[in-house]
């Protein structure tokens, strides 16, 4: 299976060939970013770094968007969404909000934590486990919640 950036590249020579100007850019830009990341680093990303740039180009999608939508500006708004979702249809499936209470409730229990004193604990186990298929904050909301008692 090829990785990340292969797929980009092959992704934006068909994109390129079919004539989807907007895919293009898009993967043009995404290409940029890996390049850019690449050269910090000083040697080729790992799959996870990749997937890291990955994701703050959809980060950055998501805060376009909302402040254009705060400004009134909805075609851009618009442009942003079509964008963001080119963008992660190259992120790994995306764990849903049952699925990660399974796995924090599993969590949980092996880890004996009994209460809110006990979230790094949890999330010191959890993170790895659901690391890049679940949104972070998403998965300490639920943490907390289950350590309080309450219903994710």
């Amino acid at each position: 299976m090829p990785g990340l950036q292969e797929r980009v590249e092959g992704d934006l020579r068909e994109a390129i060939r079919s004539g989807d100007t907007l895919r293009r850019d898009v993967l043009r830009l995404l290409r940029s970013a890996l390049t850019y990341a690449r050269i910090a680093k000083g040697r080729p990303l790992t799959d996870e770094e990749a997937l890291d740039v990955l994701r703050r180009e959809v980060k950055q999608r998501e805060e376009s968007i909302a402040a254009f939508r705060q400004g009134g500006r909805e075609e851009l708004a618009q442009k942003e969404e079509r964008e963001r979702a080119i963008l992660l249809a190259y992120l790994p499936r995306q764990m849903s909000r049952e699925e990660i209470v399974e796995v924090a409730r599993r969590v949980i229990q092996e880890t004996g934590a009994r209460g809110p004193a006990d979230k790094g604990k949890v999330m010191g186990r959890l993170m790895p486990q659901v690391r890049g298929m679940a949104d972070g904050a998403t998965v300490s909301a639920i943490v907390s919640a289950l350590l309080e008692g309450k219903t994710p």
